[in-house]
């Protein structure tokens, strides 16, 4: 019974930490309700008295956020000028202002508390993706934290992976929604690499562990969003050195209304004290700072939901600046594999028997050039032999092997004879430009070409083209050689492009695009982009690209798609207009409430209203940014 009473008391106090501010608003505003409707039914002392709990419980938590700020900081700020306020109106007999000015100031304090506790939740969501205990192959259940490279655990249909590894036996499809941010499932089979945090949803896995608990690409997601909440904006960092000059001149300001209108425009003492209350609540800043970090915010979880990594608000607010991108190419515009794009063999061979001497000589090898030839014979055998080949390998130009008691090449113009090679090209009459050409030899005769190329990813194009229409330059850095880097260039629509690039002369081209005055990001997923990600005024990474490209980029695409980008700079440009619709708007109504004190047309609640009621606004406007599709 006593651990049933100590669980409940720890979940309330739980319950209180998050929703407190909340309840401390909804209670000051229940007691300022119940004081209005009995002002003409109580006693004047019992009436004061429920205003001054309004007071006390609207007011406990910004008053301690003020107090331990200032203390820190040793500097004045918002929160203690709106308790000044509050305790002045009520001194000179305005109780029920001084209440209103509370409940309203602690009702738009509690609303950007839940801005920042929502980002906070969505984060802890995330981290209760990645389970704490893991299954080893003896069926032992271990926390994830004792797993280290080289352990083998087992993972059940319908069960999330907790840590990063290694398919080593097992075929299923997996929810990785949870890191790229894409609905549908991914194919994976032996050998392919799964992530922690992500959902099995085909048969049982055994998986060998590759990271350590602490270094998964969940765990980096998690330390990304973390870093990105504490992260400040420019125009934030701008505000917040603002506000503290600011409050200085309004307490100053404030101090000089309370006795010059008495002698200058011969206000009573009682006006004079009243308007120099209303203006220390009407000319306080509460809606500009609210401006920006309740968008910035939502920004943020915006992009975390669809798999875009913001590693602070400042490049956030970049992104829409932009003047041009710069794309490595492969692994970033193209697939980053090579794929048969096109084929000739001469007539009177079968296709299903090269595809099958081609599958088992070029099984033998793990070269990207062997590994595509492979997947094209996977689709072309038209029927299954066991073909047994004694392969030999040729570095830096094939394989050969015996096959049938025949005597097979497979490889370039150099393993099977240039002249015999350029024959079978002028056969093949195609339009494929800038490929790798592999030929294939049987015997005393050269029967097949194939084209193979590194070809673009399905959403390159289609992201270049609106990333331009937002009046973006794209431009393409590549190690490839002119041809190729013309071929790609062409078929992805990009603007410019500069081949045989090192990764010096990629960071040279960006530091003279920054001297020119421009704005430049740069997308890479390699280790050779890393120098140019840092030089860059935003890196980006591919998620699947290297680790040192991760670590150095200020936004990670988790999901290897350029359609990310797009959304991550249309993110940016809603987040920029909506801050400069907050900043416009909560500037026009402190001058026009401050102009209103001075003609002497409003009072303590309309200025209470006005001020507090525009604070609340920009706060749910800055909300509008979770909403950007």
């Amino acid at each position: 019974m006593t651990d049933i009473k100590t669980n409940r008391y720890t979940s309330f106090l739980s319950y209180f930490k998050v929703h407190g501010e909340i309840i401390a608003a909804a209670v000051s505003g229940i007691l300022i309700l119940v004081a209005w409707i009995l002002s003409g039914h109580i006693s004047h002392t019992l009436w004061i008295s429920i205003l001054i709990a309004a007071f006390l419980i609207g007011g406990f938590f910004k008053a301690k956020e003020g107090i331990t700020e200032t203390y820190q900081t040793k500097k004045l700020n918002v929160e203690l000028l709106m308790i000044i306020a509050a305790i002045g109106a009520a001194s000179i007999g305005y109780w029920a202002e001084g209440a209103i000015l509370i409940f309203i100031f602690s009702l738009s304090g509690a609303l950007e508390s839940y801005t920042e506790n929502k980002n906070k939740n969505e984060l802890q969501s995330l981290m209760k993706l990645q389970p704490e205990m893991a299954t080893l192959l003896n069926e032992e259940v271990v926390n994830i934290n004792q797993l280290k490279p080289g352990d083998h655990i087992t993972v059940k249909s319908g069960e999330r992976i907790p840590a990063d590894g290694i398919i080593a036996k097992g075929d299923t499809t997996v929810d990785e929604s949870a890191l790229s941010g894409e609905s549908i499932p991914v194919t994976k089979t032996r050998n392919d690499e799964v992530y922690a945090g992500t959902v099995n949803l085909g048969g049982s896995l055994q998986i060998e562990i590759n990271t350590f608990p602490t270094e998964t690409m969940f765990q980096k997601i998690i330390e990304l969003v973390q870093n990105a909440h504490e992260e400040r904006s420019p125009s934030q960092q701008f505000i917040e050195k603002f506000e503290g000059m600011y409050v200085n001149i309004v307490l100053v300001t404030v101090a000089v209304m309370m006795f010059l209108p008495h002698f200058l425009f011969g206000w009573s003492w009682t006006d004079t004290i009243y308007r120099a209350m209303i203006l220390l609540v009407v000319a306080s800043p509460c809606a500009l700072v609210a401006s920006i970090m309740p968008a910035t915010l939502s920004a943020i979880s915006n992009g975390a939901r669809q798999g875009i990594l913001f590693k602070g608000g400042v490049y956030v607010e970049a992104l829409a600046k932009l003047d041009a991108i710069a794309f490595d190419k492969t692994g970033t515009l193209t697939k980053g594999e090579p794929e048969v794009v096109d084929y000739y063999i001469y007539p009177d061979h079968d296709i299903g028997y090269v595809a099958n001497i081609i599958y088992a000589v070029e099984n033998e090898s793990i070269h990207p050039l062997a590994l595509a030839m492979k997947d094209w014979a996977v689709t072309e055998r038209g029927r299954q032999s066991d073909v047994v080949a004694n392969v030999e390998h040729h570095n830096g130009r094939g394989l050969s092997a015996q096959a049938d008691d025949i005597t097979w090449m497979i490889g370039n113009a150099d393993m099977v004879g240039k002249q015999d090679a350029e024959q079978i090209l002028g056969a093949m009459k195609t339009q494929e430009k800038a490929t790798t050409n592999i030929f294939v030899k049987k015997g005393p005769e050269v029967i097949a070409v194939f084209l193979l190329k590194d070809t673009l990813r399905q959403d390159a194009v289609e992201a270049i083209r609106e990333l331009q229409g937002f009046g973006v330059q794209t431009v393409m850095l590549t190690g490839d050689n002119q041809a190729t880097a013309t071929s790609i260039a062409k078929e992805a629509g990009i603007d410019e492009f500069h081949a045989n690039c090192l990764p010096e002369d990629k960071v040279n081209y960006l530091k003279q695009q920054r001297q020119r005055g421009q704005q430049t990001a740069m997308i890479g997923d390699g280790v050779n982009d890393a120098p140019a990600l840092a030089t860059a005024n935003i890196g980006v990474a591919m998620g699947a690209g290297s680790d040192v490209a991760l670590d150095t980029a200020n936004v990670v695409l988790m999901k290897n798609n350029l359609a990310k980008m797009v959304h991550a700079i249309r993110v940016s440009k809603k987040m920029n207009a909506i801050v400069k619709q907050n900043i416009i708007f909560s500037l026009a109504v402190i001058g026009v409430l401050i102009a209103s004190n001075f003609l002497q047309v409003i009072n303590m609640p309309l200025g209470v209203i006005g001020h507090e009621g525009s604070t609340i606004l920009v706060i749910l406007n800055g909300l509008r940014v979770l909403r950007v599709d």
